[in-house]
């Protein structure tokens, strides 16, 4: 008969020996994420004939599959893919195979992702799917092949952006134009009631500016502070945007929900070198704002003698 001590040794050395295989499974996995990351496909297919779990993942969720695509080794990729490897899994963070060869632009191994079932439709937790993602880092081909397998170009973040918002932030007039000519709405507002030209204009963008005026965009769009492109373009002092804006026909005397105009705005910021354009198109210095200012009113108050100097000239 087995003694209790016994029979506690014998449990004993059995959670030992199961404790010490789950720590050499362990080892291969990680091992497995290593070799996928720096595309040691040989490694990786002996690592999975040993017992390595090819759907095993670190502590942040990811696994051999995404550190495959992150590196560009599609080799790598297609032999996970092969051996099981879930297409759709995803990190803490949301986080896909796909949503990282968008990120990185790897053109091939998104098209075999999206071969062997990757959802173009997932989102990260930021409310990221793969097309914003490409937009935003101006990867023109993977946007284009995205929309060929049914992204859609109205599909939002958390924040309410597009992803031709995303690439008129970031300045990519050709995938502006792409995702406008795939059903992407030009005029489509965020949460702050900001549209793509609103956007542009506030980074700069000239050429995203000029892109979606072509396309046929709001000029007098206002956010929900009242503000237009116009107004965000003068208040940075951006003058080619500025230039671009009023040349074709953007209003220089709307006014956002204080009551600032966009010569004042050029007056308060002390960026003179807009004054002279805004006048030249008609910018009305008789406006008031809400306390009643007038733009020479704002020039005196900040000390702008220049500005006075500008709005003294007949």
């Amino acid at each position: 008969m087995i003694t209790r001590l016994a029979h506690a040794l014998m449990l004993s050395s059995a959670l030992f020996i199961f404790a010490d295989g789950l720590a050499a499974n362990a080892n291969l996995d990680r091992e497995l994420r290593l070799a996928a990351m720096i595309g040691d496909t040989e490694t990786v297919a002996e690592l999975l004939d040993q017992g390595a779990n090819v759907n095993s993942s670190s502590n942040f969720g990811k696994t051999a599959l995404m550190t495959a695509v992150e590196g560009g080794n599609l080799d790598t990729v297609a032999l996970l893919l092969s051996r099981g490897a879930d297409v759709n899994a995803r990190t803490v963070a949301g986080c896909s195979a796909l949503t990282f060869a968008a990120e990185n632009g790897h053109y091939g191994i998104s098209a075999l992702l999206i071969e062997r079932g990757a959802h173009v439709h997932d989102r990260t937790r930021a409310g990221w799917d793969a097309l914003m993602i490409s937009a935003r880092y101006g990867l023109r081909e993977i946007v284009e092949q995205l929309l060929f397998r049914g992204a859609d170009p109205k599909a939002a973040d958390k924040d309410g952006r597009t992803a031709l918002m995303q690439a008129a932030a970031k300045g990519y007039p050709a995938v502006v134009e792409l995702l406008a000519r795939h059903g992407a709405d030009i005029d489509d507002r965020d949460n702050e009631g900001a549209t793509a030209l609103i956007i542009a204009a506030d980074k700069g963008h000239a050429d995203v500016v000029k892109t979606l005026i072509g396309l046929g965009a709001n000029l007098n769009a206002r956010d929900e502070l009242g503000a237009t492109a116009l107004l965000w373009s003068v208040s940075h002092g951006y003058g080619q945007v500025t230039e671009v804006l009023l040349e074709h026909g953007a209003d220089p005397n709307l006014q956002d929900k204080d009551g600032t105009s966009a010569l004042m705005e050029a007056v308060s910021s002390h960026h003179n070198a807009m004054i002279r354009p805004l006048l030249k198109y008609q910018a009305n210095p008789a406006l008031t704002d809400a306390q009643g200012h007038t733009a020479a009113d704002l020039a005196r108050a900040s000390a702008n003698n220049e500005a006075i100097d500008f709005m003294r000239q007949p």
